[in-house]
């Protein structure tokens, strides 16, 4: 009996200790934690990497601050289709931006972590090279490397702290040598943000399409257009010296050849809105300040438009043919408007005609080709 007691006052002694100790520390896996700094050892001398476009395109604009490698820009294909940027590594890059179409989604508006709807649709990355103005939609990004800092960061997009993505950079047993070969980092705390992007940026600066049937007939004289193909180009598309207000499409204004897109920021007449102050996204001027940029967006190019649907910078038009009715259309004579949008008419074989010439555009091989494809 005494030894029973002496067992249960023990067990109670225990007990009583045990719960006056403090709680153990919680475990929260997507909290920061520290990361050892180690050195990193392997080559550190970039190769310089020339951009080689097709000689009838423009010449590439290129970044002093961050000059292209083969390091680099292996570097950044390999964070472009890697979860490992996204939260909970669940999303890349590459889920928004699909080589196969023309790097667009097929969505009207981008789908980020957790199906989250965004507010706009995924823009083709495609000849990035050729952009004299700020990127994204409305030219928010002054320089490509900073556009791509905003998405991993998005709650509608990859909803990620950048820390906890160098954390997994730097903990990685492969990255932490790739970024000394890119950038001749020699320890694993320099990983930063900033080379992250940058190698991003050097290898979507290289994403250049430029071997489309179009190109094939007008600057390599090796194709033929059919007749219909003809036709759209020549009597519909490249229209020079319309006056304002003609009844007439007249594409090449705004989309003119070898890139097809401007870059400009412009209303092109989608939404009816009772002054500039009512545009519900207003676009590059809420970059600019603005209000007569409100409702403006730039003019993308039309290579590989056949891929790319739905269409503008919301996806409100599924196809062609409703992009065509749109212009038709007129606009809705708002304030800022651009002056080419007049309205014209347009027959059923006129409208298949355009739309013929519009596929020409497509650049098949940029679809398979490996320096763009996944490295995984």
């Amino acid at each position: 009996m005494v030894l029973r007691l002496l067992t249960i006052t023990a067990l109670f002694v225990l007990f009583t200790a045990a719960s006056c100790d403090p709680d153990p520390p919680v475990v929260c896996p997507a909290c920061p934690v520290d990361v050892p700094d180690l050195p990193i050892t392997g080559p550190a001398t970039p190769t310089a990497f020339t951009l080689e476009v097709p000689d009838f395109m423009p010449r590439p604009i290129l970044d002093e601050t961050n000059p292209l490698t083969e390091e680099g820009i292996e570097l950044g294909r390999r964070l472009f289709y890697d979860k490992i940027m996204g939260r909970d590594s669940a999303i890349a890059c590459a889920d928004c931006h699909r080589q196969e179409l023309a790097f667009t989604d097929g969505r009207a508006l981008a789908i980020g972590v957790d199906g989250r709807e965004g507010t706009r649709s995924a823009m083709s990355i495609v000849n990035l090279a050729f952009n004299p103005n700020g990127f994204n939609w409305d030219g928010a990004a002054p320089q490509l490397w900073e556009q791509a800092i905003h998405p991993v960061e998005n709650m509608l997009e990859m909803d990620e702290d950048w820390e906890r993505v160098l954390q997994r950079l730097r903990r990685s047993r492969d990255y932490p040598r790739r970024f000394r070969a890119a950038f001749g980092i020699g320890r694993t705390s320099e990983i930063s943000r900033e080379l992250a992007v940058k190698a991003i940026a050097q290898f979507e600066r290289t994403i250049i399409s430029g071997d489309s049937h179009f190109d094939r007939v007008v600057y390599r004289n090796t194709e033929f257009f059919t007749e219909e193909e003809q036709f759209g180009a020549d009597s519909l598309f490249f229209i020079e010296n319309v006056p304002v207000g003609a009844n007439h499409p007249g594409c090449g204004h705004c989309h003119n050849k070898p890139s097809f897109g401007d870059n400009k920021f412009k209303n092109n007449g989608l939404d009816d809105v009772a002054n500039l102050d009512d545009f519900m996204d207003k676009g590059f001027g809420a970059v600019s300040g603005s209000r007569l940029d409100n409702g403006k967006f730039r003019t993308p190019t039309l290579r590989n438009i056949a891929l790319t649907a739905p269409y503008m910078h919301d996806g409100r038009f599924a196809t062609l043919e409703e992009v065509l009715e749109h212009y038709a259309s007129g606009g809705h004579g708002v304030e800022n408007e651009d002056p080419n949008i007049t309205g014209f008419t347009m027959t059923a074989a006129e409208k298949e005609a355009l739309i013929a010439f519009l596929h020409t555009l497509t650049d098949e091989s940029l679809l398979t080709d490996e320096r763009y494809a996944n490295p995984f």
